[in-house]
């Protein structure tokens, strides 16, 4: 029997704001709200999982036609999706992954009930769903910590979250670039 085997794309969903795109500028806003809380505002309730499958169901369908979502439609699969840190884990098949990931590229806003311009962002792909949600929890972590630093007067903990010792501690910041490679080494790539 042949195993199938999946890709597992981490996904944010990012809203930059509309006035500074509209006017071509990125200014800092006047409340001095860090650009890291901006961009990852949490999404609406009304977004959920079918939401985001039919988000991306719709874009394959429109840039690889009948093809694409036929190639996609066993397979596709939300296997998480958080409105509170805007984070989803899609399931696709190895072999099709790239036609979601270019779905996802040209996405700009969300269903129609939602209808916010939006970017998405895919920042791993993955052969196991453990180490996309390990890569999820890191960067939820990361994100904390680095709104925290920008911002250090605000509580920005989550509950603790960020103030668990050594949370995502092995990675460093160096001249605001954060170091955000795979230190445990070992490649979870199944390709064989």
């Amino acid at each position: 029997m042949v195993r199938i085997k999946h890709r597992y794309l981490l996904v944010n969903i990012l809203y930059p704001d509309s006035n500074n795109v509209a006017n071509g500028s990125w200014k800092r806003p006047a409340d001095d709200v860090p650009y890291t809380v901006q961009f990852r505002r949490p999404t609406p309730d009304r977004m959920d999982s079918k939401l985001l499958a039919r988000l991306v169901r719709d874009g394959v369908s429109e840039l690889f036609g009948d093809y694409g979502s036929g190639m996609i439609a066993g397979s596709l699969q939300i296997k998480y999706f958080s409105p509170a840190t805007s984070t989803a884990i899609i399931r696709v098949s190895r072999d099709h992954y790239r036609m979601v990931w270019a779905a996802l590229t040209f996405a700009t806003h969300l269903p129609k009930p939602v209808d916010l311009s939006c970017v998405i962002q895919v920042v791993r792909v993955s052969g196991t769903v453990k180490k996309a949600e390990e890569e999820a929890i890191r960067r939820a972590r990361l994100s904390i910590r680095r709104a925290a630093a920008i911002a250090p007067t605000t509580d920005l903990t989550l509950g603790g979250v960020g103030a668990i010792d050594n949370a995502a501690s092995d990675d460093k910041f160096s001249n605001g670039i954060e170091d955000l490679d795979d230190d445990d080494g070992d490649d979870d790539d199944d390709d064989g």
